[in-house]
């Protein structure tokens, strides 16, 4: 962004002081974290009153500042623009650059693989134009602007990933956002009490297609049941489905864990055989909306293969980590449900990467007054794995832990309310370089933590 102060005080119909001469580069809502040329958005909540940060903000390079019309004393020699609303005025600001923007824009929702699928797409077109993507949680009806108001000029791809925890909110980003593309990666369990059911979370994904330009093109998870409606009620948006089902518009067919990631084969639009820097076949078909994306902007099977064996993925998301003695931890700890909990101990299951193999599993939260049973659920399937060791962490583990002895469970078995030592201390007694260890739960529970006591020194593969 390069814009004059005065212009974007003209935007949003306002008006200011000391504003001639400034040049404005981006947003921020952080005073601790500002850039030189950021316009710093000051809110006033219950326990913090960030005007009192304006000062501290431009010390720190900030160029000017917004400054709500009730709140007293305004510094005279600063620049600023007076506003009823920070967050609304940042939102309209957003919006009306967004308006001068010439980039094509990809919207990215879904209950789980969004960050996953925003980093592959935006892997795979970065070595051929000049992309930008969200970064982090950037996903909400704060995030999303600052990320456009971070674009430059002359970006030619924007990847936003848009997030949600209930109805209206994607559809706010979407129309904020206006995409050319958008791509909706599966309906699962996360704000299952905000929503209340699947059936409403896949109605409130789908509204992303509500700010998509004419001419847009859809993307989805064909394998999806619960967005079949809504995509049997679309008109006049191109439709892509991607998936395991052959059906799809890309299925993929053989999928190998090798060393470094995931070799695998698509059929349907383009036949070819691809390699991914990360695992699980649930990643794989995250890759599937990024070989249909690029290959709908003109980029060969060539071009995609070599960009997407380059790939790099935010961290926590299947991510190989080797320790000092040689476990393989795959670290999946960024976020936790039922359905992405599925996938990753399809793969634990599946792989012969290491004989011996071990999961770590945190709290599902945010799954309603059926969490018990969502966590209950799952002690048939890991009976049925063959694993050295069940670990299980937080208060809602204890009833699958429960469940796992009703079982007769055979393996080590494990369960820590709120003490990751009991857990490490298995791992580190008998984990070896024969071991991969699955570390799967939800944010609140920072499990990351506990990895860094059992790895020692690390390297990522």
């Amino acid at each position: 962004m390069k814009q004059k102060l005065t212009d974007i005080a003209a935007w949003i119909q306002a008006k200011g002081q000391q504003m001639d001469g400034i040049i404005v580069h981006g947003a921020s809502i952080d005073s601790r974290t500002v850039k030189e040329g950021d316009l710093f958005i000051p809110f006033r909540g219950e326990q913090v009153n960030g005007h009192k940060y304006v000062e501290q903000a431009i010390e720190e390079g900030a160029v000017a500042s917004l400054w709500m019309k009730d709140e007293p004393n305004p510094p005279v020699h600063l620049p600023l623009i007076f506003v009823d609303d920070p967050e609304l005025a940042l939102q309209e600001i957003a919006r009306t650059y967004r308006g001068i923007l010439d980039c094509k824009v990809i919207g990215i929702t879904g209950s789980n693989g969004k960050t996953s699928t925003k980093d592959l797409i935006a892997s795979v077109l970065s070595p051929y134009y000049k992309v930008r993507k969200t970064v982090g949680n950037y996903n909400n009806e704060l995030g999303l602007p600052l990320t456009i108001l971070s674009l430059d000029e002359d970006t030619e791809f924007a990847v936003l990933e848009m997030g949600m925890s209930n109805f209206g909110e994607i559809s706010f980003l979407s129309k904020l956002a206006r995409p050319h593309y958008v791509v909706i990666t599966n309906i699962g369990e996360a704000h299952l009490q905000d929503l209340g059911s699947r059936e409403g979370i896949a109605k409130a994904k789908f509204e992303i297609v509500d700010g998509l330009v004419p001419g847009g093109k859809l993307f989805y998870d064909g394998d999806e049941i619960l967005l079949k409606e809504f995509i049997s009620q679309t008109t006049g948006i191109e439709l892509f489905s991607f998936g395991k089902d052959d059906k799809n518009a890309l299925c993929y067919q053989f999928v190998q864990s090798v060393e470094n990631g995931s070799l695998f084969t698509t059929a349907g639009i383009l036949e070819n055989e691809f390699m991914i820097p990360v695992y699980g076949s649930h990643q794989v078909k995250n890759t599937l909306a990024a070989i249909l994306l690029a290959d709908q902007i003109g980029l060969s099977a060539e071009d995609i293969q070599k960009a997407l064996s380059k790939a790099t993925l935010t961290d926590m998301r299947m991510q190989p980590l080797l320790s000092e003695n040689g476990v393989l931890f795959i670290n999946d700890a960024y976020n936790s449900a039922p359905t992405s909990l599925n996938a990753a101990l399809n793969f634990i299951s599946e792989t012969e990467l290491r004989s011996k193999k071990w999961v770590i599993l945190g709290d599902m939260l945010e799954l309603g007054e059926n969490e018990q049973t969502y966590h209950e659920s799952f002690a048939g399937k890991l009976m049925a794995m063959n694993l050295e060791g069940v670990l299980l962490y937080g208060t809602l583990m204890e009833s699958l832990y429960n469940e796992l002895q009703k079982c007769g469970a055979k393996m080590n078995l494990v369960w820590s309310k709120d003490n990751f030592e009991p857990i490490t201390d298995v791992i580190h007694k008998y984990a070896d370089e024969k071991s991969v260890v699955l570390l799967k739960g939800s944010r609140g529970l920072e499990l990351e933590n506990m990895l860094g006591i059992m790895m020692g020194k690390v390297d990522k593969i």
